[in-house]
């Protein structure tokens, strides 16, 4: 294994890391997973609570899936998407259209969440320019919001962390408030704020309407942000401002897709038909890159014209609906069926929120926010100042390391730590999870 990580360190650069600090704490060297669970190069197993990178679903290794690759493999493993079509793709077409939100009648392929997004950002400006309103090219946004590292997504997110050193780069946005409701932007009691925050978005809306293209959310849970949950009469209200001053409301559920905030997708919880819904991760379960963007006939019949015409969408990628991450989307759709896996989500969601509210008094315990696999705590420096711990505290670090011993991979965000789950976890899994971070968090802050 030494000689493995020194190859490492001598040829990689891992995302998200400060490649210093791996000298003296060399990567996680992982050889296989199952289940819930990955195994180091010595046999040592760890709780994947972070489901690899927000994206696992059924847990590893599922043999279901597993047949699903060797049985497509075997008949067509790729090719071009341009004029040129297949099974697997039409399928999965068809059944995103019947599970997403009504109206969402077009599927456009892509590689990951962030070209998902993408692919939104650059239909709705070109659908304004295609309809003769091309002044209309700007995004509103979030300011703790984020939809990924692509120049178009690094603008409209929120977060300068991930954005900063790119600035020189990226297009100018509206930025509204947050909902975050810990840190209420209006100062208010959020069991009665009303939303007020979305005075915010609408004064933007009605000074800039004749300028924005779309409005784009992470509906009620915004991950890099902070994992902040907020209300879905928010998302509804946007909803409304967003129909009521013509401007696309485009849903980034890259990371709350497929049953990871109880329901099959996070908007349905706010009954709200977006413009445009962005999907990833969770799609093929977790295992192969596929991303889908979803958007309305009205859409895309502004696209319609001559061969050759400017209204095409001149956009695409090398793996475009790629046959194998397809039949994989599908198999894994089969399986919350099979699996009833938005029942087992119904029954472990309320466990996991339970089980965090034990350390609502430990010290530096802000606040405890969740939502269906997700659950998070927001450490501070005063519980009663709400001082945010800095993102560089040791105390962080100590409290990962204290995770590694007691077998939970985690990995904070910011002031933030969390577990997000797979939905295929068990009661009996989530138990013993809860009760090895209660260890690790009493261990490091009592």
């Amino acid at each position: 294994m030494a000689d493995w990580l020194e190859k490492d360190m001598a040829c990689i650069w891992h995302p998200y890391t400060q490649m210093s600090t791996l000298r003296d704490n060399p990567p996680l060297f992982i050889t296989r997973a199952e289940g819930l669970k990955l195994y180091d190069a010595e046999g040592r197993w760890y709780y994947d609570t972070i489901a690899s990178w927000w994206c696992n679903v059924h847990g590893h290794g599922h043999p279901r899936l597993r047949e699903a690759v060797h049985r497509q493999m075997a008949e067509l493993d790729h090719t071009l998407f341009g004029a040129i079509t297949h099974r697997p793709a039409i399928e999965l077409a068809e059944r995103l259209v019947r599970l997403t939100p009504d109206g969402l009648t077009r599927v456009f392929y892509s590689d990951n969440g962030a070209t998902a997004v993408e692919v939104a950002l650059k239909m709705s400006v070109q659908y304004w320019r295609n309809i003769g309103r091309p002044e209309k090219c700007r995004f509103a946004g979030l300011d703790r919001g984020y939809h990924g590292d692509t120049v178009g997504c690094m603008s409209v997110s929120g977060v300068d962390l991930f954005r900063g050193a790119f600035a020189p780069l990226l297009f100018d946005v509206f930025q509204t408030p947050t909902p975050y409701c810990y840190r209420c932007p209006e100062g208010r009691d959020p069991a009665s704020c009303g939303t007020a925050c979305l005075g915010s978005l609408e004064k933007v809306l009605a000074e800039h309407a004749d300028h924005l293209a779309g409005l784009v959310l992470e509906p009620l849970l915004l991950g890099a942000g902070g994992m902040i949950v907020y209300p879905p009469a928010y998302l509804a209200g946007a909803a409304r401002l967003t129909q009521g001053y013509g401007v696309h409301l485009i849903l980034d559920e890259v990371a709350t897709g497929f049953g990871r905030t109880s329901t099959l997708f996070a908007c349905e919880q706010a009954g709200v038909s977006p413009d445009f819904i962005c999907l990833s991760k969770g799609l093929t379960g977790g295992i192969l890159p596929l991303a889908a963007t979803l958007t309305t006939e009205e859409v895309y019949d502004a696209f319609l014209g001559p061969v050759g015409g400017t209204k095409t969408f001149y956009h695409g990628h090398t793996f475009t609906a790629n046959p194998i991450g397809c039949a994989l989307a599908l198999a894994s759709l089969d399986l919350f069926q099979e699996d009833r896996l938005l029942d087992r989500v119904a029954t472990t969601a309320p466990m996991l929120r339970d089980g965090l509210a034990r350390f609502a008094g430990l010290p530096h315990v802000g606040d405890i926010r969740g939502i269906g696999m997700v659950g998070a705590l927001e450490l501070v420096r005063d519980t009663s100042t709400r001082n945010p711990l800095p993102a560089g505290d040791p105390l962080l670090s100590r409290i990962c390391a204290e995770g590694l011993r007691h077998q939970l991979l985690l990995r904070p965000i910011g002031n933030v730590i969390y577990l997000f789950l797979p939905q295929a976890t068990t009661p009996e899994e989530l138990a013993d999870i809860l009760a090895r971070f209660q260890a690790t968090l009493e261990q490091i802050l009592t």
